[in-house]
């Protein structure tokens, strides 16, 4: 008879996680690897990041994950470095180049350009992405040597400028720009219209929604913190769980209510409630409201009333 495989306790860990994620690791194992570390019930990532890119990961834990579409509609903001005279197949150092270019754009030509790239402009997003063909990932039928075409689609960037020029052959830029947006998209456009060509040779993440560099935590930090415990529960180790910040922190750009007891008991339910007192929102928006000092629903106000989306809980 087999020997049967003990099973790892998982524990309610509740909340967000800003990782700083490493160069040269997917974000599939980056969450592989915090699972090891906090043994949640449930987890899962706001927006995949390339092996090749490094930055703000953030990852939600148990309940957080509710919330998961906010921070992926919020805006992003990234720093990357474009190398001209080159482009690849994948639009940055992964791929196999298939064109060169001996033209070097100067920084005067680079500024002129720039406002071309910025409000709500149509991309080409490239061949080797997850984007969905028929049912098959692009990439899939990349590599597999099929001929990938995707249709422009429109995107939102809201500012896009021109960090440094280490050398003739580079530029850093910075983009803040919304879901949807390809970077290595960016960086060939922007080659293209210079009369030259170009590909991403370094890029980090920022700023996703509410997470910024000052949230962020690194792999290596938590791996020392959680040294000495070897698995016990995490929600018993302080430091490691003041790594994690709350749920309603994804709900940024909703206002709030607080309730009361009855009212929660009622929104736990499922059940609508009429919203009192002078300054209750009359709606229509979306709000989050909060009993007990403990975040409980999100969900929709209309003519005073709260009718909850989402229903949270934390204990």
């Amino acid at each position: 008879m087999a020997r049967q495989q003990r099973r790892r306790t998982r524990y309610p860990v509740n909340g967000w996680l800003v990782l700083d994620k490493p160069l040269s690791m997917s974000s599939n194992d980056a969450l592989g690897q915090l699972k090891r570390i906090f043994h949640p019930e449930k987890v899962g990532h706001a927006g995949t990041l390339d092996p090749l890119a490094s930055g703000c990961l953030p990852i939600a834990f148990g309940e957080a994950t509710k919330t998961v579409p906010y921070v992926m509609d919020g805006r992003k903001v990234y720093r990357f470095e474009v190398t001209w005279g080159i482009q690849t197949n994948t639009d940055d150092a992964e791929g196999e180049v298939i064109t060169t270019s001996d033209v070097r754009p100067n920084e005067k030509s680079i500024r002129e350009v720039l406002p071309e790239f910025v409000g709500t402009i149509m991309q080409r997003p490239p061949a080797f992405s997850a984007i969905k063909i028929d049912g098959n990932r692009a990439y899939d039928l990349a590599r597999g040597g099929e001929l990938v075409e995707i249709e422009a689609r429109p995107i939102e960037v809201h500012r896009l400028d021109l960090v440094s020029m280490p050398d003739e052959n580079k530029a850093v830029f910075e983009a803040e720009c919304g879901k949807g947006t390809y970077v290595r998209a960016l960086a060939r456009d922007l080659g293209e219209r210079l009369g030259t060509c170009g590909y991403v040779t370094d890029l980090r993440r920022l700023l996703v929604g509410p997470f910024g560099e000052a949230d962020m935590v690194t792999l290596d930090d938590l791996k020392e913190i959680s040294e000495d415990y070897d698995g016990e529960n995490p929600l018993e180790k302080p430091e490691l769980m003041d790594t994690i910040l709350p749920v309603e922190t994804a709900l940024y750009q909703l206002g709030s209510v607080v309730i009361t007891s009855d009212a929660a008991a009622k929104v736990k339910r499922g059940n609508a409630i009429i919203l009192k007192g002078a300054g209750a929102p009359i709606g229509p928006e979306e709000i989050y409201v909060v009993a007990g000092g403990k975040l409980l629903a999100f969900g929709e106000v209309a003519q005073g009333k709260f009718q909850p989306k989402r229903v949270f809980n934390i204990s």
